[in-house]
């Protein structure tokens, strides 16, 4: 690995002398943490963790780790040779996936994921590094890095699962589905983690036809919350608090205790304001302490400073690039300072199979070359994650 600047380099020997240290293995979280945003690329990142036992309690102990690195690619459907690693698992056959790192584009990556999951449950959401799949009372939590996955209790037999009319059905090309996925009616689920699922603090949030189920990681049951009329399509946490958003683009600010709540969030609608019920033109993304409102046409952030809250235009994105996968419920990526690893601000990049994704620039109104769409479909779609790896503290 290269050192971080040719002065120490010169002086190394004299430093460690003067400071009573034994070698590299002893330099203090402080320098070692300067070095860490000096990496680009994940493989870089995890090859520091690798070093030592102290590099890697220094890299543990570093606060928002995936702000190092961009997330990863997955591209379930194209599969990846691998013949030394097991095919199964020992009860299911498994997938091996393409991951790419747009900051090491060339270097061959890989994940897995098992088949019955892929065919047989619906794609809810990602948190945290994890899939979230549901199929009629059944959830399923995914690590595709890992292979570890995780069985919440199923859920109430009360729970109805509903169903969407989705009028436009799309997929990548050279992508094929059964005659079924292409109805129009497509399964419903929201799925989203509040914390890493090793948090004392974590809760599983799925979102079903009339209800927002809640599941306290490890215990046995789900707490339930029915609504109506209030179909969520995201949950985002913003400030300490969690933003929800439901198919009329309204906004609600979600509560876990004493007890399940959503109370909507009060906003003054704008001269000029675009008005888009789709989730598929639409989203919400975090972008450190800014709210964004993101369509194809227009960004804008939410301040709740006034009474009503109001949406603002903004004009560009300034130092931020925004991830986005190919799945509805797949939630967007920020990433700050793209261009130390070779990415570019004010784009999002738009996750696909070939090319590997598209990047289109973001805040020109009516910009022609926004032109991608967002699948409903039971199958995993191409998708940005960071490694859950990257969410852990002490590890």
């Amino acid at each position: 690995m290269q050192t971080p600047n040719n002065w120490f380099v010169a002086s190394a020997s004299t430093h460690l002398v003067v400071c009573g240290l034994q070698g590299w293995k002893d330099l203090p979280h402080e320098l070692l943490h300067s070095i860490l945003p000096l990496l680009s690329s994940l493989r870089d990142i995890l090859a520091f963790a690798a070093t030592c036992p102290p590099w890697r309690a220094a890299f543990s102990s570093y606060p928002s780790k995936y702000t190092l690195c961009p997330p990863l690619l997955i591209q379930p459907n194209i599969r990846v040779p691998a013949p030394h690693i097991p095919s199964d698992n020992g009860h299911q056959k498994l997938r091996t996936c393409k991951v790419i790192d747009p900051a090491k584009p060339n270097t061959t990556m890989h994940c897995q994921i098992d088949e019955e999951t892929l065919h047989e449950m619906y794609f809810a959401g990602s948190s945290y590094g994890q899939l979230i799949f549901c199929s009629g009372q059944h959830c399923l939590v995914v690590d595709p890095f890992s292979g570890t996955k995780v069985s919440p209790p199923h859920f109430p037999l009360s729970i109805e699962c509903g169903e969407l009319s989705v009028p436009e059905f799309s997929h990548p090309p050279g992508v094929s589905y059964s005659s079924s996925e292409q109805s129009s009616y497509i399964k419903h689920f929201c799925g989203f983690l509040t914390a890493p699922l090793a948090s004392p603090n974590s809760h599983l949030l799925v979102n079903t036809r009339f209800s927002l189920l809640d599941w306290p990681v490890g215990s046995d049951s789900w707490y339930e919350l029915q609504l109506s009329n209030k179909w969520l399509c995201q949950i985002v946490e913003f400030n300490g608090q969690f933003i929800a958003m439901d198919y009329g683009n309204r906004i609600y600010r979600l509560q876990l205790a004493p007890q399940l709540g959503l109370q909507e969030i009060a906003i003054t609608k704008l001269p000029g304001f675009r008005f888009l019920c789709n989730q598929n033109y639409s989203w919400l993304v975090v972008c450190g302490d800014i709210l964004l409102r993101v369509t194809r046409f227009q960004i804008d952030h939410l301040d709740m400073s006034t009474k009503p809250a109001k949406w603002v235009e903004m004009k560009n994105l300034d130092s931020w690039a925004l991830f986005l996968g190919g799945h509805v419920m797949s939630p967007p990526v920020s990433f700050m300072g793209p261009e130390r690893w070779g990415g570019r601000s004010k784009c999002l990049y738009y996750a696909r199979y070939s090319p590997a994704w598209s990047v289109y620039s973001l805040g020109d109104d009516d910009n022609p070359s926004l032109r991608y769409m967002r699948a409903w479909c039971r199958r995993l779609q191409p998708l940005w994650l960071y490694p859950s790896m990257l969410y852990r503290d002490g590890q």
